[in-house]
């Protein structure tokens, strides 16, 4: 839906939110879910139970409401901004980006001592560690004499990357790109195919492992603004150019980057280059954007949040003996 008819998608996402009753289907989703889930929750006997997408957060706070003996849950909300669908009172913790989130679902009604906002986890490697561009240019075989721009269209790859590609020729400086195309087989041959075709150089890659080294190596991201994509870009430092945001909460992860100056967003892929061209040749603007990203980076958020899941996982242990 949010690639073939986002329209309707952005609007369904902006009507649930408004909602002011659980629907109907959403509740024998949930009920469903729950049931079908009592065979594998008996079986593994988790001490603690991780939800990082709404719908199974829904589901299991369905299975802690139908079944006795439910084992805690703590959900970790993966967006700068937390739609309804997250929000139920019988879930043990949460885990959020910010402050600000952590006050919406507050006067949601989650009691603000199950509220912790302490970030959007990510691994430790995106922390830059001391390595300076040019060793790291040079460990990549990447060019030392032109501007690295990291282009990524997320872990689906489904984002307009050959168009993004494309526009990216009329840029009036030396440049060179690195397009991940993420895990999409067709993405990546499409990728490929173009930049047979580019005048400048470009690296194509599919899913990979050290996402954090090219980050730490790069002038600019151009990417559409994933949750974790973001975070992990916040704590790389490393500024932001957001296109073709998807509807809901990609859109509103745009806004909420753009408005703490951590990143720029483009109407549109024939805005690209004029607006790359502006951070890549102004160093003053891209301190600015790494100084404002670092505000809002939360690069301790994943031993926090394990920190967290370790208490409720030796509480549950105590319960059970």
């Amino acid at each position: 839906m949010v690639k073939t008819i986002p329209q309707m998608y952005r609007y369904i996402y902006s009507r649930a939110e408004r909602a002011t009753e659980v629907g109907p289907f959403r509740t024998w989703a949930h009920q469903f879910t729950a049931g079908n889930l009592r065979p594998l929750i008996e079986r593994e006997r988790p001490d603690v139970v991780v939800c990082t997408h709404a719908f199974a957060c829904g589901a299991m706070a369905e299975y802690k409401r139908l079944f006795a003996g439910a084992p805690p849950v703590v959900g970790i909300v993966t967006d700068f901004a937390v739609h309804a669908f997250w929000i139920h009172p019988i879930i043990d913790a949460y885990v959020v980006a910010t402050e600000a989130v952590r006050d919406v679902m507050v006067a949601r009604g989650i009691d603000s001592g199950r509220v912790v906002a302490s970030g959007i986890p990510v691994r430790p490697e995106f922390v830059a560690r001391g390595e300076s561009r040019a060793a790291l240019r040079e460990r990549l075989h990447l060019p030392r004499d032109r501007h690295v721009v990291l282009m990524m269209g997320g872990g689906l790859g489904i984002g307009p990357l050959e168009r993004m590609m494309r526009s990216l020729e009329s840029l009036p400086v030396p440049l060179a790109a690195v397009v991940i195309a993420g895990r999409n087989a067709r993405s990546e041959r499409r990728v490929l195919a173009t930049a047979e075709s580019i005048s400048y150089p470009v690296r194509a890659l599919r899913f990979i492992d050290n996402v954090y080294d090219y980050m730490h190596a790069a002038d600019a991201f151009v990417t559409k603004p994933g949750g974790l994509s973001a975070a992990e870009a916040l704590v790389a430092g490393v500024p932001m150019v957001l296109c073709k945001p998807l509807p809901g909460q990609e859109e509103r992860n745009a806004r909420v980057l753009s408005d703490a100056g951590a990143a720029l967003r483009v109407r549109s892929i024939d805005d690209l280059p004029g607006v790359l061209t502006g951070v890549l040749t102004d160093a003053g603007r891209r301190a600015k954007m790494a100084a404002a990203a670092k505000r809002l980076a939360r690069p301790n958020a994943a031993g926090e949040a394990a920190s967290m899941i370790a208490r409720f996982a030796a509480m549950r242990k105590e319960v059970v003996a």
